[in-house]
C-alpha cells in the first residue's frame, strides 16, 4: 500500500482544511487527532472519497508516512505543541519533519528547533494565514527554521498556498530559528491595527455623520474598487450590509462591543518595546481591544460621564471623502510601522529577512492581502535598504497630500467625542517622525536632575551632568 507523503496532527477547521487542500494538490495525507470521534467525523465527511488516511495513534501516523515523515501540528500554542512533540518523538526518525503551523510564539519555536536539532530532527516554524477558507483554497505560508526541512516540503506548500495575481505562490522560506512565526506574529500585529483603523472609520461614519450600516457597506463596497481595496475592506462591507434574520437589525448592531484577542497582536506590542521600535498605531489597536472589554466599567461610566453630542453638523460628504483619505494615510503609517520592526527585528535576531519577499507572499491568501502591498514591493524594488516606507517618494507624497483630511478627520471625532485612537496614534507617529526636533530634551533634563542620567549636548560631543539644585 502506498504511503502517505504529509502528516497532519489536529482535526480542528484549520488542520482538517489544509489536509484537504494538500491531498487536492496530489499529495496523500494521513491525519491525526486526540480525540477519534474527531477523525472519524472528518473522514466520513468533507474527507469522504479524498486520499486521506485516517490513524488514530501516534506508531499507526509514523507507519503510514513515506520517509523522511512530515508532519504539521495544527494544534493550540503554548504547551499543547510541547505535549505533542514529547508525544510523537519516540515513532520518529533522524531526518523527520515537524512543522507548527499554529500561532506559536517566535520564541518558543527557536527553543525547540534548537532541541530537536539535537536529536536528529528537522523543524519548520510556519505561519498559515487565512482562516478557514484560506486553509482550505490556499493560505498565505510563512515558514522559518531549518532550510533542509524548507526543501523537503517546499513542493507541497507552494502547491498548497495561494496564488498571487501574477501566479506567485504566497509562500517563501524566511529564514532560521523562529522566522517564520515572528513574521506571522507582525503580521497578526499589522492586521490589529488594520481592523481598529476601519472600526474608527466606521463608528465615526455611524456615530458621527448619522450613515446607516447599510450606508456604510455600500461606502466600503465602493472604497474596495480603488486604493484601499483589501480583503478587510471587502469583508467589512458584506458585514455592514448583513441583518441578523431574528431582529432583523444590522447584524454589527446586535453583536456585542468586546473585541477578543489571542495574543499575537499584544506579542508584536511587547516585541516592539523590547526591540525599542515605535509602533504606534499597532499599539493603539492593541489597547483598543483591552478596553472594548471593560465593557461593565464602560456602560457605568457612560451613566457618570458626559460628553460632547456625537452627531455632526458640518457637510457629510466632505467627512465622508476625508474619512477615505485618512484611513488610506492610516494604512500606510501602520505598514511602515509594522515593516520597520521587521526590519529591525531582522537585524537583532539574524533572521535575514527579505523584506519584498514578505510583501510578496503576503498578497493573497492572508487576512491582510491588499493591492498596497505591490505598492510596498516596488518601494523595495527602488531601494532594497529602505528603512522606512515614508522614505520612500511614492509613499510620502500618498501620505503628505492626504495629511490635511487625517487632521480633518481626527479633530472632528476629538470634538464629537468619538475616539479614533488607532487613527490618531498613526498621525502622531507620522508627525514625530517628520520632526527634526521632540522635545525630548525636556525629558532627558528632567531624568538628569532627578536621577543624575547624563545627557548629550547639540554643540559637542561627550556626556554631560548638570548639578540643577546648585
Amino acid at each position: 500500500m502506498a504511503k502517505a507523503k504529509f502528516g497532519v496532527v489536529g482535526m480542528g477547521v484549520m488542520g482538517s482544511n489544509l489536509a484537504l487542500n494538500i491531498q487536492r494538490q496530489g499529495f496523500p495525507v494521513a491525519v491525526f487527532n486526540r480525540t477519534e470521534s474527531r477523525t472519524i467525523e472528518f473522514l466520513e465527511g468533507p474527507a469522504q472519497g479524498a486520499d486521506i488516511v485516517g490513524t488514530y495513534t501516534y506508531a499507526e501516523l509514523a507507519e503510514a508516512l513515506d520517509k523522511p515523515r512530515m508532519v504539521m501540528l495544527m494544534v493550540k500554542a503554548g504547551p499543547a505543541v510541547d505535549a505533542v512533540i514529547a508525544d510523537i518523538k519516540p515513532y520518529l526518525e533522524p531526518g523527520d519533519i515537524l512543522i507548527d503551523g499554529g500561532n506559536s510564539y517566535f520564541e518558543d519555536t527557536a527553543r525547540r528547533a534548537l532541541e530537536l536539532k539535537q536529536e536528529g530532527l528537522l523543524y519548520l516554524g510556519a505561519g498559515v494565514s487565512g482562516g478557514e477558507e484560506g486553509a482550505l483554497w490556499g493560505p498565505s505560508i510563512m515558514p522559518g527554521g531549518e532550510f533542509m526541512a524548507w526543501e523537503a516540503v517546499q513542493p507541497i506548500f507552494e502547491a498548497a498556498a495561494a496564488k498571487a495575481p501574477d501566479g506567485e505562490p504566497c509562500v517563501a522560506y524566511l529564514g532560521p530559528k523562529g522566522a517564520g512565526h515572528y513574521v506571522k506574529m507582525v503580521h497578526n500585529g499589522i492586521e490589529y491595527g488594520d481592523m481598529q483603523l476601519i472600526a474608527e472609520a466606521y463608528d465615526l461614519l455611524h456615530r458621527g455623520a448619522g450613515l446607516s450600516a447599510a450606508e456604510i457597506g455600500d461606502l466600503f463596497n465602493e472604497w474596495n474598487q480603488g486604493e484601499l481595496s483589501s480583503y478587510l475592506i471587502e469583508i467589512t462591507s458584506e458585514i455592514l450590509k448583513r441583518t441578523d434574520p431574528e431582529t432583523g437589525l444590522p447584524m454589527v448592531d446586535v453583536i456585542l462591543d468586546e473585541a477578543q484577542q489571542k495574543g499575537t497582536g499584544r506579542w508584536t506590542s511587547q516585541n516592539a518595546l523590547d526591540l525599542g521600535v515605535p509602533i504606534h498605531t499597532i499599539n493603539a489597536a492593541v489597547t483598543s481591544r483591552i478596553i472594548s472589554g471593560m465593557k461593565e466599567e464602560r456602560v457605568a461610566a457612560s451613566k457618570w460621564i458626559s460628553g460632547p453630542d456625537p452627531a455632526y453638523k458640518g457637510e457629510r460628504d466632505q467627512l465622508v471623502r476625508a474619512v477615505r483619505e485618512a484611513l488610506y494615510a492610516s494604512k500606510i503609517l501602520s505598514y511602515a510601522q509594522g515593516f520597520r520592526l521587521l526590519q529591525l527585528a531582522s537585524e537583532e535576531y539574524a533572521y535575514g529577512l527579505d523584506l519584498k519577499t514578505i510583501a510578496a507572499i503576503w498578497r493573497a491568501g492572508c487576512i491582510i492581502r491588499a493591492d498596497l502591498l505591490d505598492d510596498i514591493m516596488g518601494a523595495f524594488d527602488r531601494n532594497a535598504g529602505l528603512t522606512n516606507l515614508l522614505l520612500d517618494e511614492h509613499f510620502r507624497e500618498r501620505v503628505v497630500l492626504r495629511q490635511g483630511a487625517m487632521r480633518h478627520v481626527i479633530s472632528t471625532a476629538i470634538s464629537l467625542g468619538i475616539p479614533v485612537y488607532a487613527m490618531s496614534a498613526a498621525l502622531a507617529y507620522f508627525d514625530a517622525f517628520r520632526s527634526e526636533r521632540l522635545p525630548a530634551n525636556l525629558t532627558q533634563a528632567q531624568r538628569d536632575y532627578f536621577g543624575a542620567h547624563t545627557y548629550r549636548r547639540v554643540d559637542r560631543e561627550g556626556v554631560f551632568h548638570t548639578a540643577w539644585q546648585e
